[in-house]
């Protein structure tokens, strides 16, 4: 049924794919389909912010992230699952949508909180990929 899933992840934070990842491992199994694992990195070039870091700081930030994640690939996810490294920069929403459409995903796979008062005015990350995403979407939950 799912021939290219894609499951993000933040490397800084455990509760982000602790629960998800597992999850798309065995959706990935289940139908021989190719993993993209994504993990975002926030954008710092606006002018006002990016003056303040050294110039060649967003590659430098970038090739860190995409090292840190073949790492947690190799430790996660099993040698037997084709996967597709993925390191996004932006908003991390606008990343998993372009990502999911660029790779044509069949399937996201997003773990999320429960959510605080917060969220239910500004709404967060998982929320809007749901809204506005053209496949389906898994929202594991902690």
């Amino acid at each position: 049924m799912y021939k290219d899933i894609l499951v993000t992840v933040d490397l800084d934070h455990e509760s982000s794919w602790k629960k998800a990842v597992p999850v798309a491992i065995k959706q990935a199994q289940s139908f021989g389909a190719r993993l993209h694992v994504l993990t975002v990195v926030p954008s710092v070039g606006m002018s006002m912010v990016g003056q303040f870091f050294p110039k060649g700081y967003e590659g430098k930030v970038l090739e860190a992230y995409n090292q840190r994640l073949h790492e947690f690939v190799s430790e996660h996810i099993p040698s037997d699952i084709k996967v597709q490294h993925i390191v996004g920069q932006g908003t991390v929403y606008e990343v998993i949508l372009k990502m999911a459409k660029k790779t044509n995903c069949d399937l996201i796979v997003i773990g999320a909180h429960r959510p605080e008062l917060k969220d239910y005015l500004l709404g967060p990350n998982a929320a809007r990929v749901v809204r506005h995403a053209d496949c389906s979407v898994m929202v594991v939950r902690d």
